[in-house]
């Protein structure tokens, strides 16, 4: 006799999501072996079986993207002394000593840095009476070497039309910085493409210049101000005398009036050690010496 039971469900309920939940676990069948299955199998004797305790471990791989660094450094080797003074004058700097030590305030610190400084040179003082500091020294007298040069950096005109490099000038404070002018000199050889521009390099990243001078003229000749290590003074190829103000970016600020610039290049600009520092001489191969005033 066969047994039936059907399951009925509305029709509105098909489809439901399940509704899980936790339960005790629960034997619904209990198969036991079957003994006469082993006579179908080998068994395998010795059984040799690999075990890896270490956890599987995957490779992979990321590229992010680079990240370009740009060294700025500074080298302060002159120290305290103020904008309008010239550490390479010796007037200046003797005239700027003595209103300094006028100043009672400069009394007082002088002392209190005395006792300081007097327990390091007495440091200094205790040496070892049987330690030969000089013994090496005899030795090296009689050792004459070739005078040698070592290139630190190479820096190479960023434009594919190559130029003459006409002018250096090294930055005032420690020469970290140095500034070069490009042009042709050769007369009307220059191309339509060539370049204008000259460069600001930087004594540690010789692959990008620090900064792109843009003026009217190929520069001949470029000076850094003594005084004013942000200003610059270029003489260009057609004669005319341009300032630049590096915190203003590469564009000249001023610029000579054509009418009294020279008629041929300017091969040499220098600044005048004045009060202002702000004045300079020009020269040219067309027998003129110009006053020139940045101001």
């Amino acid at each position: 006799m066969e047994i039936v039971y059907v399951y009925t469900r509305k029709r509105s309920e098909f489809g439901r999501q399940c509704n899980f939940s936790d339960r005790p676990a629960e034997l619904h069948v209990d198969i036991l072996p079957d003994p006469t299955q082993a006579l179908n199998f080998i068994e395998r004797n010795p059984c040799d079986t690999a075990i890896q305790c270490a956890h599987d471990m995957s490779e992979h791989e990321v590229n992010t993207e680079r990240f370009e660094m740009e060294v700025r450094g500074i080298n302060h080797v002159e120290g305290g002394w103020p904008k309008d003074i010239n550490p390479q004058e010796m007037e200046q700097t003797i005239r700027y000593r003595k209103k300094v030590e006028k100043d009672d305030h400069y009394i007082t610190t002088i002392t209190q840095l005395g006792s300081v400084m007097e327990h390091c040179i007495k440091q200094n003082n205790a040496i070892n009476i049987y330690e030969e500091y000089f013994e090496e020294e005899e030795e090296l007298e009689g050792i004459d070497e070739a005078p040698s040069a070592k290139t630190i950096n190479i820096f190479r005109d960023p434009n594919e039309i190559k130029r003459t490099a006409t002018h250096l000038s090294w930055h005032p404070d420690g020469g970290r910085k140095l500034a070069v002018a490009y042009s042709s000199l050769e007369f009307q050889q220059a191309s339509k493409d060539m370049s204008y521009d000259s460069y600001i390099w930087d004594i540690e990243s010789p692959n990008k210049p620090e900064l792109i001078l843009k003026p009217v003229s190929p520069l001949v000749s470029l000076e850094y101000n003594p005084k004013d290590s942000h200003i610059l003074v270029g003489g260009c190829y057609n004669g005319q005398i341009t300032y630049w103000d590096t915190r203003k970016g590469g564009h000249p600020v001023e610029l000579s009036v054509i009418e009294h610039s020279h008629r041929d290049p300017v091969y040499k600009v220098i600044w005048l050690q004045s009060k202002t520092g702000t004045e300079c001489f020009s020269a040219s191969t067309d027998g003129q010496v110009n006053h020139g005033d940045s101001v």
